[in-house]
């Protein structure tokens, strides 16, 4: 009878070795999967500065650009402005000319009439 029941034994345990083994493989498998996230969203945050400091940089070269395109436009209006009042002094000059002279010259266009209005 001695034998009957260490073959229970010796069964008993190797079917409970096998439900730890099992058990044990299920859980070795969650845990490598929880490091393997863990290790994932580590790597995103260890990253997260590093492309702060990238789109900073790129946002500080887009404004640099940016401010030197204003200062360039706001040259060439100046510029611009700088032209037209001479031009109208040139004009006016010319026109007083002609009507020193006898001559009628022809009427402004309505936006030359507007600018000397408004000086816009």
């Amino acid at each position: 009878m001695t034998g009957v029941w260490a073959a229970v034994v010796t069964v008993t345990a190797a079917v409970l070795t096998c439900i730890g083994a099992v058990y044990t493989a299920r859980s070795s498998r969650a845990a490598a999967a929880a490091t393997a996230r863990a290790t994932e969203v580590a790597a995103v945050v260890q990253s997260e500065p590093a492309q702060r400091a990238a789109d900073l940089q790129a946002f500080r070269e887009i404004r640099e650009k940016q401010t030197a395109d204003l200062a360039e436009t706001r040259e060439e209006v100046r510029s611009l402005r700088s032209l037209v009042r001479a031009f109208v002094f040139y004009v006016g000059d010319l026109t007083t000319q002609m009507r020193q002279a006898g001559i009628e010259p022809p009427a402004p266009p309505d936006r030359i009439n507007d600018y000397n209005r408004t000086g816009v």
